[in-house]
């Protein structure tokens, strides 16, 4: 759970945005954003563990910059991968507005292409990857999109898989009220959606991996 002194906080570091203000407010930062954020993480990890969710999450907090961030995201990322590595859980921790959402987002080149391309030889299994997230009232976001086909797809315009190579993201989102984010529920809430959108995060990871046991650098790594 996140206490409601951390959206408090966030408001009042909006407002405040220089370092004199956060120094003066650490000990509140400390208490009501860091702590309960870095608790959190360690929940959510162990809650995915009982759901068989291979992800886990990182506590490290980047060191302070000014202008301060006014909202907090906490990933967990695919086990034995580093955190940046594609395909991620994500909380949003925001005044203005809480979600979840599991994602491929502002993936590399090399990234999109391997899911596009497994989209491409794979449709079944992507239909199927969509009517599991349906069943679990996900969708795939709209989002951003190419005007035209991607280069190397263009024989596919105008197919039934046309809409999902032009994806620049692939992602899915469920918002969370502020009563939830403040109950201890919140840690269940996060790794049932994680479970719910692990089709996603499986499908992109086998793109990736397909590619890269394909190329002479991937054997053995």
């Amino acid at each position: 759970m996140i206490p409601a002194a951390a959206f408090d906080f966030l408001r009042r570091l909006a407002a405040n945005n220089e370092k004199a203000w956060f120094e003066a407010n650490r000990a509140t930062y400390e208490s009501a954003v860091r702590n309960p954020v870095a608790a959190l993480v360690a929940s959510v990890t162990a809650e995915l563990t009982k759901r068989s969710v291979p992800l886990e999450g990182d506590t490290r907090f980047s060191n302070d910059k000014s202008p301060y961030k006014t909202s907090v995201g906490v990933v967990w990322f695919r086990q034995g991968h580093s955190k940046g590595s594609p395909g991620v859980l994500y909380f949003h921790l925001d005044p203005a507005g809480c979600f979840v959402a599991a994602a491929f987002w502002h993936p590399e080149p090399d990234v999109l292409d391997s899911i596009r391309e497994r989209i491409r030889v794979r449709p079944d299994r992507y239909a199927a990857m969509l009517a599991a997230l349906s069943e679990a009232g996900l969708a795939l976001e709209e989002g951003e999109r190419l005007s035209r086909m991607p280069k190397g797809f263009e024989d596919l315009k105008g197919t039934a898989i046309d809409p999902a190579l032009r994806l620049k993201n692939f992602i899915v989102r469920r918002p969370l009220s502020g009563e939830v984010v403040e109950r201890k529920a919140l840690a269940p809430k996060i790794a049932e959606f994680g479970a719910q959108a692990l089709p996603l995060l499986r499908f992109g990871w086998d793109a990736v991996d397909e590619i890269s046991s394909a190329s002479p650098l991937g054997q053995g790594s």
